[in-house]
């Protein structure tokens, strides 16, 4: 009943699972992978359970901007990630004062409406970043370990994952995560 594999097929079939799982394993490792949303340190943007996809090829060739939203390692437990938005970028000076984020000493006047500050962590303001590092916070200010914080502290860029760029679920909510600036 079942016909006998000969030696060519058989090494046809091993070749070609070993191409699929090669493609699977390059692309999710320099190109896009998937992510789940844990929490609701981002919201309105992003709500707990949402499935995206995050890129990872950008990270090479173009440089990082304000308002990205990121993917890194949490630094007391690297096997924890979180996900934030980029806020300060290197050189500049992050303050909150009166509820509000200063950059250089100018108000931050975000493209979307978030809750005013309230919790201003543990850090230290103002905050100067280095080369190479990044001041993250969550959309939703008032609910977020971010970089007010010293145990989340400045993000190195050598640690970010990756970029959100795509929501895939809920379906009500499929699109790119763009934000107008």
């Amino acid at each position: 009943m079942f016909e006998q594999l000969n030696i060519d097929e058989l090494k046809k079939f091993i070749k070609d699972i070993f191409v699929i799982v090669m493609s699977v394993f390059l692309i999710s490792s320099f190109v896009a992978q998937p992510t789940t949303v844990e929490g609701n340190s981002m919201l309105p943007t992003l709500y707990d359970a949402d499935q995206l996809i995050i890129e990872k090829l950008s990270l090479r060739f173009t440089p990082f901007e304000r308002y990205d939203i990121i993917v890194f390692p949490y630094n007391n437990d690297r096997s924890k990630y979180y996900i934030k938005r980029i806020i300060g970028l290197p050189g500049e000076v992050i303050d909150i004062k009166n509820g509000k984020i200063f950059v250089n000493d100018l108000e931050l006047n975000e493209p979307i409406q978030l809750d005013i500050i309230k919790d201003l962590g543990t850090q230290d303001y103002p905050i100067t970043i280095p080369e190479k590092t990044f001041f993250v916070m969550g959309d939703n200010r008032n609910h977020s370990r971010d970089s007010r914080y010293v145990d989340v502290g400045l993000i190195k860029e050598e640690d970010v994952i990756g970029k959100g760029f795509f929501r895939i679920y809920p379906f009500s909510n499929v699109g790119f995560l763009e934000i107008e600036d």
